[in-house]
């Protein structure tokens, strides 16, 4: 990057934050946010109310009293970041990520802190956990929204909520609840995706999956290896027949499953036991590039009819997607998706880029947390710890811009990222170099398609498939 591209970052912070001034009705706190977030884009180790203050100059307790008393309107920045996102990002290729992640932190003042489990730390600690909803498309990548998680024993504590601020409206809701209030709000302010995907811990819960559905969501889940369903639909018997009308004796419930329908089964049993998957071979697919190399998974795949959680029956018809990985075969994972593969355009290929595509929302955390300075609030509040986190988001969007500018600078168009699968060609380098290099069936490419390179190749050097990738193929089960 050149000192004039540098310099230049600072007037495209000015004019990106001019489009929050309608959130604060006083030009001092509007001066205060673009200071903290000056400091949250800087070179700090910390990045706590504190070390930004002196850093820009500012009185550390009128920032600290910036973000926890001062009047203005943080409900309308975090609106105003989707409203960005919707209008700037929008693609038919985009993908919605759901995840959680912890923040450490001592003592037992901080709202919502108790011992749980902290994924920063990978184990049970004390800690806040904060729920999100995550943006990508191409190498984009953003928070959309984030909310603190109330435990039980915050919310039956009046005189804990009292300290903390806690609004008295705000209630207990699982982790899914807050996702999909998250959902809703963003597709309220024009979010729009091709599907939703979530860890297998979001996808267990068929609560969670059925408000989906009712939210018209496409969404493809991992869920665990005891999720229940049917590969055949099971016949569902609509009322009693005609000769057990009049009969006397307890009344039965209807519709319910005819008695010959065989019970819903684990997905680990199906895949082991099932004639479907049975007669099916293993099909290498590449999904990604990774740090060590191509990702390669063997995968099987069939209709599948997931058991609702209102009355225990099959729902609509799903699809049911078995992963191994080739160089561990023992690793499997499971994904229930609503698409269903050959219907309406939908490929295999389409619904595994979105089940491999929750690791943009993972990085979004690790960028959010060791650049931003998302998990180093000192705060105490309620309001105090969310207006940090929409700041946070708000920085991070920004970062997002610019790093997405330089590539389209640089590359000379917009880049998807080979990580997540393409699904247009990507150009790299320059002049008579450039190249157009994606899967002829667009989203993810099987093992016998082109992958993308990481680097610019000459016309002698491009191969159907690179060397590691083709050695990767041959290990595991042949198909």
């Amino acid at each position: 990057m050149y000192a004039k591209e540098i310099k230049n970052i600072g007037k495209k912070l000015s004019a990106f934050l001019k489009q929050f001034d309608d959130c604060f009705y006083r030009s001092q706190p509007r001066g205060h946010l673009k200071s903290y977030v000056r400091g949250q884009v800087s070179s700090l180790q910390r990045k706590s109310a504190e070390p930004i203050a002196v850093l820009t100059k500012t009185p550390p307790r009128t920032l600290q009293r910036f973000l926890s008393y001062v009047h203005w309107d943080e409900q309308r920045l975090r609106d105003r970041i989707q409203w960005i996102v919707a209008r700037d990002y929008a693609r038919p290729d985009a993908i919605g990520t759901v995840d959680d992640t912890g923040h450490p932190k001592k003592g037992s003042h901080t709202a919502c802190v108790q011992r749980q489990w902290c994924g920063n730390t990978g184990k049970r600690d004390n800690c806040v956990v904060s729920v999100h909803t995550g943006y990508t498309v191409g190498d984009f990548q953003c928070l959309l929204d984030s909310g603190l998680y109330l435990p039980e024993s915050w919310a039956d504590d009046p005189e804990r909520r009292k300290q903390a601020g806690i609004p008295e409206e705000v209630i207990y809701h699982k982790k899914t609840d807050i996702a999909l209030d998250q959902i809703a709000h963003a597709l309220a302010n024009g979010i729009r995706v091709f599907a939703w995907t979530f860890d297998q811990w979001y996808g267990k819960d068929g609560t969670f999956l059925d408000s989906l559905q009712s939210l018209g969501q496409n969404y493809v889940a991992e869920v665990p290896a005891n999720f229940t369903g049917w590969v055949h639909e099971p016949k569902i018997l609509l009322h009693p027949r005609t000769e057990k009308r009049h009969k006397r004796g307890r009344k039965r419930h209807f519709p319910r499953l005819s008695a010959k329908a065989l019970p819903p089964s684990e997905v680990q049993n199906l895949l082991v036991y099932s004639r479907t998957f049975q007669k099916q071979r293993w099909k290498k697919f590449y999904i990604k590039e990774g740090e060590k190399g191509p990702v390669v998974w063997q995968v099987k795949w069939s209709k599948f009819y997931r058991k609702q959680t209102e009355d225990s029956l099959p729902g609509s018809t799903h699809c049911l997607i078995v992963a191994r990985n080739v160089l561990n075969p023992n690793e499997v994972k499971y994904f229930v998706s609503n698409m269903l593969a050959g219907s309406n355009d939908i490929t295999l290929e389409k619904l595994l880029r979105v089940a491999f595509s929750r690791w943009p929302i993972e990085r979004c955390f690790e960028l959010a947390k060791n650049e931003i300075g998302m998990d180093h609030f000192e705060l105490r509040s309620w309001r105090g710890i969310h207006r940090h986190l929409y700041i946070s988001q708000l920085s991070q969007l920004f970062c997002s811009r610019v790093h997405q500018d330089l590539r389209e600078k640089n590359f000379g168009q917009f880049l998807s990222d080979s990580r997540a699968g393409s699904l247009c060609g990507i150009r790299f380098g320059v002049g008579s170099e450039l190249s157009a290099i994606g899967s002829a069936t667009g989203l993810l490419s099987s093992i016998r398609d082109n992958p993308i390179p990481s680097k610019t190749q000459s016309a002698s050097q491009r191969t159907s498939c690179p060397a590691k990738a083709a050695e990767i193929a041959s290990f595991g089960y042949r198909n």
